[in-house]
């Protein structure tokens, strides 16, 4: 890559963060917003990553790589998945005007990024790994519907609501644990 094109590809990212970061609506950050802070023209945001939902899905996977990458926790599969679920959560909950508008953008996502395709790797093999792999799949999807931006987004009104005891739960209820009854 070039230099001045990497140089912009940073630029736009370290904006578009910055205006994700400070905004109390995903819509709020616009394309022009993003390249009047970035100081490059629009088009060089739309030929750096084609469209909005490029741009958000580039920030998406540069953050969930950096916040989300280590590795699951000790332990066997039912405690991996939990403690990758809250990690999710708490990711989402720092990053929540970002992971809403990338939710909310339509086509394609949620579902066709980098971020959820590891998340749904990587919960997909432990739940093959603690329930065999019929199922494995779907089970995987429904329990990253759990931790969906709009339903963290929704929960913020409902401060009784302990999201991980919740995530507990429902881990509990798809994986068993290691635990002794």
């Amino acid at each position: 890559m070039r230099a001045d094109k990497a140089r912009n590809r940073e630029a736009v990212l370290a904006a578009a963060a910055r205006l994700f970061d400070e905004a109390t609506d995903p819509d709020d950050v616009s394309m022009d917003a993003v390249a009047a802070a970035a100081q490059v023209g629009k088009g060089t945001i739309f030929r750096g990553f084609g469209d909005r939902r490029g741009l958000l899905r580039a920030l998406y996977d540069e953050r969930t790589s950096q916040e989300l990458a280590a590795p699951a926790a000790e332990g066997g599969p039912a405690e991996a998945a939990l403690e990758l679920l809250i990690r999710t959560w708490r990711f989402k909950q720092r990053n929540r005007m970002l992971a809403l508008a990338l939710e909310r953008e339509g086509s394609g996502s949620p579902f066709h990024n980098d971020g959820y395709g590891r998340l749904h790797a990587q919960l997909a093999a432990l739940v093959a790994q603690a329930r065999g792999h019929a199922d494995a799949d779907f089970l995987a999807h429904a329990l990253i519907a759990a931790v969906r931006s709009d339903l963290i987004e929704h929960l913020r009104a409902h401060p009784a609501v302990d999201p991980e005891s919740g995530l507990r739960a429902l881990v509990g209820s798809v994986l068993p644990t290691n635990e002794e009854p």
